[in-house]
């Protein structure tokens, strides 16, 4: 069993072997929900999506990614 300390903000650090073994890096979006007594914390699957460099990109297609963008957010 591993063990955490919540800190004087409330915040815990992931120990290392749990990061390792779920593949959890920096960025990384994680879902925490309550089930009884218990906090349950999931790393995401949901890649995000990114503009691919070395094209032109208008600004309607700059728009529509921040829109899309914070649509997904507001899912989240």
């Amino acid at each position: 069993m591993l063990v955490t300390k919540v800190t004087r903000n409330y915040q815990i650090t992931l120990p290392a072997k749990i990061r390792k073994m779920l593949g959890i890096k920096e960025g990384d979006l994680l879902e925490v929900r309550v089930e009884g007594d218990k906090i349950i914390v999931e790393r995401l699957k949901k890649e995000r999506k990114t503009l691919k460099l070395g094209r032109d990109i208008s600004p309607e297609e700059i728009e529509k990614s921040i829109e899309e963008g914070m649509i997904e957010c507001m899912r989240l």
